[in-house]
């Protein structure tokens, strides 16, 4: 792994940002230049781990994901990204149809994040792991409960509502 300091750190974020953020590429072309990035850090970085896996998640290469999300996660992630990371490698297995093991990091996820941030994204993930389980109350539970502190009425209404779908 090469050593890089904050202010390095931070620009190389910013050109993987921009290239996440140009509708103009391709998959491939997407890929290609987020591989040529992450060859910066160093192959067992495991931000680089992160963003190669997530490229391919996001061109429908899910099998190629899986093995990088779980070295980024080995690897050790900050805490935003190792969040980021369960819920993109519990969504890329649920596609490829470990519905099971999907769910079980998605609730861990969904109790570890609790308060936090990217609770409401680990909820929304969970939720669908849920339905793939053939869960649908309790997907929709955990999708209404997260939806309630949004809401400007009926917060109450609807949490208990969700709860109702648990029992």
């Amino acid at each position: 792994m090469i050593e890089i300091d904050s202010a390095e750190f931070a620009a190389w974020q910013e050109r993987i940002d921009a290239v996440w953020q140009d509708r103009s590429l391709s998959d491939e072309e997407r890929i290609e230049r987020i591989d040529l990035l992450a060859s910066e850090l160093g192959a067992d970085h495991p931000v680089a781990l992160f963003e190669r896996a997530g490229a391919r998640d996001s061109a429908g290469r899910e099998q190629e994901a899986e093995p990088l999300y779980r070295a980024a996660h080995a690897a050790g992630l900050d805490p935003r990204r190792r969040t980021r990371a369960v819920i993109q490698l519990a969504s890329t297995i649920r596609n490829l149809g470990k519905v099971d093991e999907a769910l079980a990091l998605l609730a861990a996820e969904h109790d570890l994040t609790r308060g936090g941030a990217l609770h409401d994204e680990a909820s929304a993930f969970y939720a669908l792991a849920l339905a793939s389980a053939g869960q649908p109350n309790d997907a929709l539970a955990v999708a209404l409960t997260a939806l309630a502190p949004h809401l400007e009425l009926y917060q109450r209404s609807v949490t208990a509502y969700a709860a109702q779908l648990r029992d």
